[in-house]
């Protein structure tokens, strides 16, 4: 009997950096919840950046399905990295990011500084910002899986792509 080989490599420095990279550059992703009528996943592309110690945040509009579903169920998934226009999209480096959303409206601690980093690193967002219905959920890190394309598989700890304000 064959023992089954671990494909999970060993985490390193090289590996928290290109975790670091999607998350910082991207300016959005593939958000996963839990619709709460149905209780099926439902996937969302959402505009992103992220807070000083680099969790991310998300700019929801209440009229956004994923605004009700994770006011229901704040656990949810978050895919960063996109393919080049060119070959084949597994290639290429990805970071699933698991997560429990908290939700900043305007009347709660800390959202001014929020909402001033959003406007700050996407400036494109002072469009609606404003709007009523917009509220911030930062995305609170439980774990993460980081592929680096093919035999680069990774497992992530929060400690290994958050760091301190």
């Amino acid at each position: 009997m064959s023992e089954k080989k671990d494909v999970i490599q060993q985490t390193t420095d090289e590996a928290r950096d290109l975790a670091l990279r999607l998350m910082t550059d991207a300016t959005y992703g593939s958000l996963a919840v839990l619709d709460p009528a149905s209780g099926r996943p439902s996937v969302t592309r959402v505009a992103i950046t992220t807070d000083t110690d680099n969790t991310p945040l998300l700019l929801a509009s209440g009229l956004a399905t994923h605004t009700p579903a994770l006011d229901a169920n704040p656990v949810c998934s978050l895919l960063l990295g996109e393919p080049a226009d060119k070959g084949d999209p597994l290639v290429h480096p990805r970071i699933t990011l698991a997560c429990v959303a908290e939700k900043f409206t305007r009347d709660r601690e800390g959202y001014q500084r929020l909402r001033d980093l959003f406007l700050q690193k996407r400036p494109k967002v002072k469009l609606y910002i404003d709007l009523g219905d917009f509220v911030i959920f930062r995305l609170n890190i439980e774990s993460a899986g980081l592929n680096g394309g093919f035999g680069k598989a990774f497992h992530l700890k929060p400690e290994d792509i958050l760091h301190a304000h």
